[in-house]
């Protein structure tokens, strides 16, 4: 080698590393290093009384222990009633559920769908149905997991969830995706606990029954109903309960039968107070004690083969005061902070999400955007003055069967809500009736994924994000101070 050509090696190989270094800093610097190297994906059937729906749910896999991550890929509606209604055709509750497993399949990348666990969890319908029948329930069950099981993905199991489970997760899906647990704060450098205000209640109702879960501004006197919780480093003591029999069709089953042993004439018409004028509907004497909810209730040798004619007389003061016969108002006396039927309650405090048919009934008469507790009486009691010709000529791409119980319902959620519940004219603006929030629908079926996947973790998750950030400033000024090092000693040769 000549000796033009060695002096030359030294700043050629100090020029290469700097080009190295300073390729390498601008690419730590413009890649979107946040972003996970592959995103996982979770599956849960929502087992309703009334219908199924799966939910695909996707999260950043580096980030899995984070907040704030999880968002609703897609819901699918299953068609037909809920699982619950094929008690004496099991195979069919399986097959009921093929066509939404085949468009979560083709969403989630083939070479993901053996890590990706599903889930499906049964409510009330199912723990109504386990009641009257463990044995039929326990075959759609069965049923359900066999078609689940055809699918290329990790089946984790089908089960009833109790009412405290439901109305549990569906209070952690709200504040996770509402970020009231805990939040990142640059400031204190640390994940922080929001106040405790700013925790959110939640409140469910399905067909079969309804739930209250809140983080109360005292202790819960019964144990009971406490749920406790440690999400990310903090203790939570929730109150939660849930009333079996007390969802809208179930408490709309209690009404009927409660009229039909009032008013019942002799050629079997019943009037019904919460029905429009000109509503008549023949209905059969079984399905209206088909059902735990009602079956104690029938007398010794009734005929379930009975016909009855519910005609609708619009009237909704009697409406009302048929709805409260099925609630008992009194049973805890006057000492004792209470609910209905005897159920300890405490006050409610904070603020509340309504959602599920809390919302599709006020959605449906457009009383979701924060209207008073005058406007909204005033609008349920105008919707069903209306004769049921009005309503049917007004919304004829709705199903009867919905229009006819939205007067009925919508009086139902009131009693429910002032009366038993214990909400006021003042505190009603506590409540927000809504279904979605960060574009994710509202119910316990994300709660119940995050809890069995563990993507929420006991503590709080500072040394995660410590790790992550130290290792690529780390890289960052390692890097820097080469290149620094590298032009002072070219500066040197040069000159």
């Amino acid at each position: 080698m000549g000796l033009d050509m060695k002096r030359w090696v030294v700043p050629i190989t100090l020029a290469l590393t700097v080009c190295t270094a300073v390729t390498l800093v601008l690419t730590l610097l413009t890649t979107n290093i946040t972003l996970p190297p592959g995103t996982k994906f979770g599956v849960v059937f929502d087992a309703g009384s009334s219908h199924t729906s799966l939910f695909v749910y996707q999260w950043p896999s580096d980030k899995e222990n984070d907040t704030g991550v999880v968002s609703q890929t897609m819901a699918c509606d299953v068609q037909g009633d809920g699982i619950s209604s094929y008690a004496r055709n099991p195979e069919a509750a399986g097959r009921s559920l093929q066509p939404c497993l085949d468009e979560a399949v083709k969403l989630i990348p083939a070479a993901q769908l053996a890590q990706t666990p599903v889930y499906l969890g049964a409510t009330a319908g199912m723990r109504i149905l386990s009641l009257e029948d463990p044995e039929a329930a326990a075959s759609v069950l069965a049923e359900v997991s066999k078609t689940i099981q055809e699918y290329p993905m990790d089946f984790r199991g089908a089960r009833i969830i109790s009412g405290a489970e439901e109305g549990a997760y569906g209070w952690i899906t709200i504040n996770y995706l509402l970020d009231t647990f805990t939040k990142y704060s640059v400031k204190n450098g640390g994940w922080i606990r929001p106040p405790a205000a700013t925790v959110l209640g939640a409140l469910d109702l399905g067909g079969a029954s309804t739930q209250i879960s809140f983080l109360p501004s005292g202790a819960i006197a019964d144990p009971a109903t406490a749920s406790h919780f440690r999400l990310y480093g903090f203790n939570y003591t929730i109150y939660t309960h849930s009333y079996l029999c007390y969802g809208q069709a179930q408490a709309q089953k209690q009404v009927i039968l409660k009229l039909s042993q009032e008013s019942q004439d002799a050629s079997g018409q019943v009037e019904h107070p919460c029905y429009h004028k000109g509503f008549k509907n023949k209905v059969m004497a079984r399905s209206i004690y088909d059902s735990p909810c009602t079956a104690y209730l029938k007398p010794t040798g009734f005929n379930l083969n009975q016909e009855m004619t519910l005609v609708g007389t619009g009237n909704v003061t009697k409406c009302q005061q048929a709805i409260r016969t099925i609630f008992n108002f009194t049973a805890c006396g006057p000492h004792h902070p209470c609910a209905f039927n005897g159920t300890y309650q405490p006050a409610t405090s904070g603020q509340f999400f309504a959602f599920s048919a809390f919302f599709y009934t006020f959605d449906f008469l457009n009383i979701t955007s924060g209207q008073s507790l005058f406007e909204v009486i005033d609008t349920i009691e105008q919707y069903c003055g209306r004769s049921w010709t009005d309503v049917t000529d007004s919304y004829p791409k709705h199903k009867l069967r919905w229009l006819q119980d939205y007067c009925a319902n919508a009086n139902y959620i009131l009693i429910l809500l002032l009366e038993g519940y214990k909400f006021s004219e003042k505190s009603w603006t506590s409540i927000r009736f809504q279904q979605k929030a960060s574009g994710t629908d509202i119910g316990w079926t994300l709660g119940y994924m995050l809890n069995l996947t563990n993507i929420i973790p006991i503590e709080a998750p500072a040394h995660v994000r410590t790790q992550k950030e130290g290792l690529w400033v780390t890289s960052i000024i390692f890097l820097v101070l080469t290149l620094v090092a590298a032009l002072v000693l070219l500066l040197v040769y040069i000159f």
